[in-house]
């Protein structure tokens, strides 16, 4: 593996922004060639596929500006600077739904965009504990819904939900609940 890897030569940045920095690298291939390469720096999120005591999951229902379009997806959010991911999944999913998780799985990493963008989502499980109220951000606006695990999949299957984090999570929970 360290044989693939490439030597940033240079770091050019375009633009920092409030969640996202641009950047233009030079940098060396293995095999001796300059390189030129765009780079989206982001801080990393965490999603959590909260399960409730019925087997429902916790779904919201958001605007996601960039797609310009309505998705449906687990509860994630950005990392705060310095934060412990777990931190962030715990601040995350009772801002979002209104509830505590309990007996947290964490089911590992997963690179959306691996080829331009350095965000790594920290994937969670957990169960439903105790109601501490909703606290969206102000320029939030989301719907929170609930599904079983089988219905989540199928939504997946007819392509109703295209959300990426979502997708392995559902999953990976199938996987982890069948061994």
């Amino acid at each position: 593996m360290d044989k693939m890897k490439e030597k940033t030569l240079t770091k050019d940045y375009k633009f920092h922004g409030h969640v996202i920095n641009l950047r233009t690298d030079t940098a060396l291939s293995p095999d001796g060639q300059e390189v030129y390469r765009e780079v989206v720096e982001h801080p990393g999120g965490v999603a959590i596929a909260l399960e409730n005591e019925k087997g429902e999951f916790f779904l919201v229902t958001q605007y996601r500006y960039a797609q310009e379009r309505v998705l449906l997806e687990f509860p994630a959010g950005k990392k705060e600077p310095g934060e412990d991911h777990f931190e962030t999944a715990k601040r995350e999913i009772a801002e979002e739904t209104g509830y505590e998780g309990k007996d947290y799985v964490y089911l590992g990493e997963m690179v959306p965009t691996g080829a331009y963008d350095t965000e790594v989502i920290d994937l969670y499980y957990a169960k439903q504990g105790r109601f501490v109220g909703q606290h969206l951000d102000e320029d939030e606006n989301i719907n929170v819904s609930y599904m079983k695990l089988d219905e989540i999949i199928d939504a997946i299957m007819d392509r109703k939900i295209i959300d990426g984090k979502t997708i392995a999570m559902a999953f990976m929970i199938r996987e982890l609940k069948n061994r």
